[in-house]
């Protein structure tokens, strides 16, 4: 499994060099390649959380390093899915980055496979965090589009308008499917919580941060879709989302103490 895990890690580094590279030279096999990497990255990873599984008889979802790999599986996944619709070189080197990063940062975290804590020994495990992850990846590649966005939209920027309607399609869009299933999240995590501690709610720090976050894109969605905010404005919001999700992410487990402590492990 360890193979599949380094090739994961080789093929996003590869891939932005070579999107890097297109954007640069603009010779059409960089940015194939660059793209096939990628490709070639997310099925390593299926197969890596596929193996894993099998051989944890559960799924490999309930700490740090298991976490961080699912985050950039989904965000090399959704990003492929936007390829499908729309070439945008910047993005998919952006992405390339965003799962390079998080997978060499799980490197540093121990990869064994331990048994599960009791408050984690659940089906609802599976549902809850896939969900949850699967959001993050929306919210990532949305906080992406909205740097690009704010650069792109700069004072004397030579960009189109077209271009620039179409980063803010894919930024309401991607912001729309990570506010699913966010939702689908709280809500799984909800019942999860009553079979395990007796209550659906009880203002756990990570609870409170998931739902701050879901406050933020919520703001977004009623601003966008009520009030007509695009560009710069919805941006904005994106990335102070994208910045709580971090937050709910990485600072409740290593900052705050709670019933979620045990995804710092």
């Amino acid at each position: 499994m360890t193979s599949l895990f380094n090739f994961g890690v080789a093929a996003y580094w590869g891939a932005l060099v070579c999107l890097v590279l297109y954007m640069m030279a603009r010779r059409r096999f960089l940015d194939v390649t660059g793209i096939g990497l990628i490709l070639a990255g997310g099925i390593a990873q299926t197969a890596y959380i596929a193996l894993r599984w099998v051989q944890a008889g559960r799924a490999p979802f309930s700490n740090m390093f298991e976490s961080l790999v699912l985050f950039a599986w989904s965000v090399a996944i959704i990003y492929l899915v936007i390829r499908m619709r729309r070439n945008i070189p910047w993005l998919g080197a952006a992405a390339a980055a965003f799962s390079g990063i998080a997978l060499s940062h799980a490197s540093t975290y121990e990869s064994v496979i331990k048994p599960l804590v009791p408050a984690l020994q659940s089906n609802w495990l599976t549902f809850h965090v896939m969900t949850c992850f699967l959001g993050y990846g929306g919210f990532a590649i949305s906080f992406l589009v909205a740097l690009g966005f704010l650069v792109v939209n700069r004072p004397g920027s030579r960009v189109s308008q077209d271009t620039r309607e179409s980063l803010d399609e894919v930024m309401t869009r991607t912001i729309s499917f990570g506010f699913l299933f966010l939702t689908l999240g709280i809500l799984t995590g909800a019942v999860w919580a009553n079979s395990a501690w007796g209550t659906y709610w009880s203002w756990d720090p990570k609870e409170t941060w998931s739902l701050i976050t879901w406050c933020v894109y919520a703001i977004f969605l009623h601003c966008r879709f009520m009030r007509g905010w695009r560009g710069t404005r919805a941006a904005w919001i994106s990335i102070v989302g994208f910045l709580s999700v971090l937050f709910t992410y990485f600072g409740v487990n290593f900052v705050l103490s709670g019933l979620h402590s045990y995804g710092s492990m």
